[in-house]
């Protein structure tokens, strides 16, 4: 929710790319301001054409060697590598430019170093040493760069300095604050004020689609999202708001139509292959699921946070065309990656499970166990896997146990336990876990038992339902 992508539109800019890029194409030079020639920068590097960003940058530099925009962009771009000596090499550049550039991307370093704290005492310091009518705008800024590196808490206790600041950019950032620490009412509450004085801003309206799809309030996401796309039908993020929401609300064709969309506009982004792999799942359309999890792998960077649910899903994939090896050889690309890997142990016993080795799932599931010092979330998700595997007697004798082992505060695995009860038609259980699902975890009542039930019924309902057309007293 922090992107310059709104200067990126104007007719400034656009003018500065289209003359810039003009001049890359002809080979003929045109003079243009290494500041803004570190903005292409970002907007490159904002549409992931990395090399056209350097290039912009390099540009930058040889025009100018002390331009402050493309030293920041030099400077941001080693912290983003973890480069901290090159990242204060570049800062020091900056000392007698701007001194405030300088202080700001010498606490930028701190924050990214995990010294959040040194960061802040090293902006109070300069707080009492800022003349009054600076204040605001310093503090704005401070605040700001610890939103961007979610750094929340922090955020919020510098905007309580703000002395009442009413303008659209503080209040912008209050709600993106708020969004961060959670709170997603009162964000929700700001961005719609925003709207109301700029009802036209697609960057508020998917601001604040993100925050009702955050409050899981997802039919409300994609209509905030749908005005957005009003305003500019070709806009990626606008886009991929509208298919987020309609995958959470189960909608998975037209989810996969907005996904497919998102893709044209950023194919760059293995998000968006990803997604249109998990709707294709969802459909049962295995085959084509694979093409674009295969794609998603191959647009993707090593160090994509996506990879190890992009082989999770192949292997979910191979697995139910039969083809357990390759599932299986996609599940170990997981193993040096950063990721659950319990779980990781729990889906591989599920893929043999399905594919009819009892004994080798027997053993992952007993190594995932072990893993997590027999953690119940991992016996909760083995007991879903034989479910899900139609072992329903097994799932349910082990859920019987596990019922009662657990701590009366437990609130997970009820509604399974009552789905259970449902396929064995043991009715009498059927309704005692079904109403402990429904006051214990009305969410995953809905989420496991919602098909029993009429779409719109809310999960307080099912009691009364099951019983009127069970004709149970």
């Amino acid at each position: 929710m922090t992107d310059n992508t709104e200067y990126f539109e104007t007719k400034e800019f656009q003018d500065i790319l289209r003359r810039y890029e003009d001049s890359v194409r002809s080979g003929h030079a045109t003079y243009i301001d290494a500041d803004d020639l570190a903005d292409i920068a970002d907007y490159y590097q904002y549409e992931g054409l990395t090399e056209e960003a350097d290039r912009a940058v390099a540009l930058a530099l040889q025009i100018n060697p002390d331009a402050i925009g493309p030293l920041l962009y030099k400077a941001r771009e080693a912290l983003s590598c973890g480069d901290y000596a090159t990242a204060r090499s570049y800062a020091e550049k900056l000392k007698a430019l701007d001194e405030l550039e300088y202080l700001y991307m010498q606490g930028e370093i701190l924050i990214c170093e995990g010294k959040t704290d040194e960061a802040d005492r090293l902006f109070r310091q300069q707080y009492k040493d800022t003349a009054p009518d600076e204040l605001m705008d310093y503090v704005y800024d401070v605040a700001n760069l610890f939103s961007e590196y979610d750094q929340h808490e922090k955020a919020f206790e510098w905007m309580a300095r703000s002395q009442g600041d009413s303008s659209d950019d503080f209040k912008e950032l209050m709600a993106r604050t708020l969004f961060g620490l959670g709170k997603y009412e009162d964000s929700g509450r700001l961005f719609n004020e925003l709207i109301d004085q700029h009802p036209y801003s697609k960057h508020y309206w998917n601001a604040l689609a993100s925050v009702q799809f955050m409050n899981e309030d997802y039919g409300a996401s994609v209509t905030s999202s749908e005005y957005a796309i009003a305003i500019d039908p070709d806009d990626p993020e606008s886009i991929l708001a509208k298919a987020n929401g309609l995958y959470s609300l189960e909608n998975y064709e037209e989810a996969l139509n907005f996904f497919e969309r998102y893709s044209e506009k950023a194919s760059f982004d293995e998000f968006g292959y990803l997604h249109q792999g998990t709707c294709l799942i969802n459909l049962g359309r295995f085959d084509d699921a694979i093409a674009r999890l295969e794609r998603a792998k191959d647009v993707a960077p090593d160090d994509s946070p996506y990879l190890a649910e992009i082989f999770q899903e192949l292997a979910f994939s191979y697995s139910e065309k039969q083809l357990p090896e390759t599932a299986l050889y996609y599940l170990d690309k997981t193993k040096d990656l950063e990721c659950d890997h319990i779980d990781m142990e729990v889906i591989r016993g599920h893929i043999l499970l399905a594919n009819k080795r009892s004994d080798e799932a027997e053993m992952a599931f007993k190594k995932a166990i072990q893993m997590s010092g027999n953690a119940p979330r991992t016996m909760l998700r083995i007991m879903v896997s034989l479910y899900d595997n139609r072992l329903v007697k097994a799932s349910y004798k082990l859920f019987k146990a596990f019922f009662a082992r657990v701590e009366d505060d437990w609130k997970e695995g009820y509604a399974y336990m009552a789905l259970c009860c449902w396929d064995l038609h043991y009715t009498e259980e059927f309704l005692y876990y079904l109403t402990l699902a429904v006051d214990k975890n009305p969410k995953e009542a809905r989420l496991v038992l919602g098909h029993l039930f009429p779409a719109d019924m809310k999960p307080g309902e099912y009691l009364s339902f099951i019983k009127e057309n069970m004709n149970i007293k």
